[in-house]
C-alpha cells in the first residue's frame, strides 16, 4: 500500500522552468552520461596501455551521472541539499580519480609503488569521512572541517611533493601537461567544496540555491575536465607513436 503524500499540483513534482538549480542538476546528469559514452568509445582509439585510464575515467562520469539523477529528483521534491547523495558519489568517484594519477604514470612507463596509491586513498577517506561526519553532526562541524582539510592537504602533498609528483618530472611533455592539469583541478577546482562547507554550512552565508549550482558546475569541471586531461594525454601519446611507426 502506497504511503506517499498526494501532490496538490502534479506539475510541482516535475522540473519547473523557474528552478535553476533543478535545471543545472538535469543538464549535468546528461553531460555525465554523454561523457561516459565518449570516454568508453575513445578507449578503442588509443594504445593499449591507455585503455584502463579511459575506462576508469568513464566509470567516474558514469557513477556521477547516476547519482546526479537521484540528486536532481531529491532537489525537485524536497528543495534541500542532497548531502547524502553527494557524499556517496564522492566516496566512489574521488578514489577512482586518485587511481588516475597512478594509471597515467604507469602508461608513461614509470614504476609506481603501492605506497603512493595508499597515501592518496587514505587522504581521500579522511577528507570525505570527516566532511560527512561534520555536515551530519556526527562530530563537531568545525572539527570535521579541520580534519577534512588535513586529508585534502595530504593528497596535495603526495601529488606535488610525493612519489607521484616526483615521477612526473621525467615524463614526456604530453604526460606532464595532463598531469599538471589534473593537479590544478584537485587544487583549485576542489577548493570550491571546503569553501562551500565553510561559507554555506558553518557560517550560513551562502544559500542552498547558490551553493548547489556552484557545486554542480564544480563537478562538471572536476570530473569531466579531470578525465578529459587523461584523454588528451592518451590521444597525444597514441598519435605520436603512430607517426613514429608510419
Amino acid at each position: 500500500m502506497s504511503t506517499s503524500r498526494p501532490v496538490d499540483n502534479p506539475a510541482d513534482a516535475f522540473l519547473q522552468p523557474t528552478d535553476g538549480v533543478a535545471i543545472s542538476f538535469w543538464i549535468i546528469s546528461i553531460a555525465m552520461i554523454a561523457a561516459t559514452v565518449f570516454f568508453f568509445a575513445e578507449a578503442r582509439t588509443v594504445r593499449s596501455h591507455w585503455k584502463t585510464s579511459l575506462h576508469v575515467g568513464g566509470l567516474v562520469t558514469l557513477v556521477a551521472g547516476v547519482h546526479y539523477m537521484y540528486m536532481r529528483e531529491y532537489w525537485v521534491q524536497v528543495h534541500q541539499s542532497p548531502i547524502v547523495y553527494r557524499y556517496i558519489d564522492w566516496s566512489i568517484t574521488v578514489p577512482l580519480q586518485m587511481i588516475e594519477f597512478n594509471l597515467i604514470l604507469k602508461a608513461a612507463g614509470k614504476k609506481t609503488t603501492a605506497m603512493g596509491f595508499w597515501k592518496l586513498l587514505i587522504g581521500t577517506i579522511v577528507m570525505l569521512a570527516a566532511g560527512y561526519a561534520g555536515e551530519e553532526h556526527l562530530v563537531n562541524p568545525w572539527s570535521g572541517f579541520a580534519v577534512g582539510m588535513a586529508g585534502w592537504f595530504a593528497i596535495l602533498l603526495e601529488i606535488f611533493c610525493g612519489e607521484a609528483g616526483g615521477l612526473v618530472k621525467d615524463c614526456s611533455a604530453e604526460v606532464a601537461t595532463s598531469f599538471n592539469n589534473m593537479r590544478l583541478i584537485v587544487t583549485v577546482g576542489w577548493a570550491i567544496y571546503p569553501a562551500g562547507y565553510l561559507f554555506g554550512y558553518l557560517l550560513g552565508r551562502v544559500d542552498d540555491v547558490y551553493l548547489n549550482v556552484i557545486y554542480n558546475l564544480a563537478d562538471l569541471l572536476n570530473k569531466i575536465g579531470f578525465v578529459l586531461s587523461c584523454w588528451s594525454c592518451a590521444k597525444a601519446d597514441s598519435a605520436k607513436n603512430q607517426s613514429l611507426l608510419a
